[in-house]
């Protein structure tokens, strides 16, 4: 477990996350490739009671009827990704001070992963549709009205 400190571009947006675990993963589903710009979102999850903001707080858009985004208003960094009734929270592994202490460990959203991106290692994958707590969220929003 260690400590993990961040912020954002301009420095109005800072974070600790104390007695954390260092093990981040690739999200390449479309809401987070849309989110960061990027091919795919390098994330670490973490326990909401382990996040102080220690300078400003982010703002927050919600990408999903239940998953919202942590952003900077100021510059506009992407900081976080959660759920709101969820004790976890994703950082973004770009925000933080020392993106070296993340380790790679999985990728998730393989479904819509781009091709020639990012180098073909050998962590587990996951798509979206398989994973069971995601596909309850979005089942619950989807139920057919009477």
């Amino acid at each position: 477990m260690t400590t993990l400190t961040g912020g954002c571009q301009c420095g109005a947006v800072r974070y600790a996350a104390t007695g954390v675990g260092t093990d981040g993963y690739w999200c390449h589903c479309r809401m987070c490739q849309r989110a960061v710009g990027s091919v795919a979102a390098a994330l670490v999850n973490v326990a909401k009671r382990d996040v102080t903001w220690t300078s400003g707080a982010p703002t927050y858009f919600m990408s999903s009827p239940f998953g919202r985004r942590g952003f900077c208003a100021a510059c506009g960094t992407p900081l976080t990704f959660d759920y709101p009734d969820s004790a976890k929270m994703d950082l973004t592994v770009g925000s933080l001070d020392d993106p070296g202490a993340v380790q790679l460990t999985s990728h998730f959203g393989i479904e819509t992963r781009v091709p020639g991106w990012i180098a073909p290692d050998d962590l587990p994958t996951t798509r979206c549709d398989d994973y069971a707590p995601l596909v309850a969220r979005w089942a619950a929003v989807e139920r057919p009205r009477a």
